[in-house]
């Protein structure tokens, strides 16, 4: 319907108005964009569309879907492709693929579009996703090891050796240590946005909320003109992480550490409107 296409338009209206004017407040200095910068940033030649993935804010079906409007007619329907074969890179082209000339026309002509969430509860989300499933191996030996080795009391051997048993507090603590972004950058699980998606250099049409998902997804599909028969995946999952659920974490969080994650994160909540959560004592 006309009325509602109108009124999500003067919504995404308001999101890049806000995004421009942070951007132009906190940010100096324009650099210019490394092909590193871009690695997040998805094609789609056919519809004309580059989508930055931003993990923990439903990328694994927005990846199914740009395999689906790639895919040549491979692929027809998002849920049927693997959560495992979305995350394989060969199965999407990167803009970081492309040459310089190439990049910038895109960059140019295509609608761009990102999807974000409240900074804070996709942290928790990461945090439950990474640290507290017994399948995530990989994270625990590479992170969980090193968070329990730097921030536990007394660790057991067997914690230090498989370092699944990381705390949420002992996560913070790991974020917050000025040696863990000397050493690599950050994992682009609990990467900011700003970070990922550079969207003060890079001008997205559209942003995206999860909190928002369903309407934002069919607006852009709608956008770019995609097939009627694609759909953007209904949400099922009932162990999502909520905003109450994500109160519970912080309550062990001492008001101090909740400050500093908070500015950990603040460049985020300005750029994409999100308000101080009340379960923060921080005021």
């Amino acid at each position: 319907p006309q009325f509602e296409q109108s009124s999500l338009q003067a919504v995404h209206q308001q999101r890049r108005e806000l995004l421009s004017n942070v951007c132009s407040r906190y940010t100096r200095k324009r650099r210019l964009l490394r092909p590193d910068d871009l690695r997040h940033l998805v094609v789609d030649d056919t519809h004309g569309l580059l989508y930055c993935y931003v993990p923990k804010v439903a990328c694994t079906n927005w990846k199914r879907v740009m395999m689906v409007l790639t895919g040549q007619g491979r692929y027809q329907d998002p849920l049927e492709i693997p959560a495992h074969e979305a995350h394989v890179p060969s199965n999407l082209r990167s803009l970081s693929e492309y040459s310089v000339p190439e990049i910038n026309s895109r960059l140019r002509t295509y609608l761009k579009f990102v999807f974000v969430r409240e900074p804070l509860e996709r942290l928790v989300s990461a945090y439950r996703n990474k640290f507290t499933l017994s399948y995530n191996t990989a994270f625990h030996k590479r992170y969980g090891t090193r968070i329990v080795r730097r921030h536990r009391r007394q660790p057991s051997e067997r914690a230090l050796e498989r370092g699944d048993d990381v705390r949420f507090d002992e996560f913070v603590y790991y974020l917050l240590d000025p040696r863990t972004q000397q050493e690599e950058p950050f994992n682009e699980h609990w990467e900011r946005v700003h970070s990922l998606c550079h969207p003060c250099i890079i001008h997205y049409d559209v942003v995206g909320k999860y909190e928002t998902l369903a309407e934002d997804a069919n607006y852009i599909l709608q956008l770019v003109g995609a097939d009627t028969s694609v759909k953007f995946p209904a949400s099922s999952k009932t162990t999502r992480t909520t905003d109450n659920m994500t109160a519970q974490f912080f309550q062990d969080i001492s008001p101090f550490y909740q400050r500093r994650l908070f500015n950990l994160y603040k460049m985020d909540y300005l750029l994409f409107n999100y308000s101080i959560p009340s379960y923060l004592r921080i005021r």
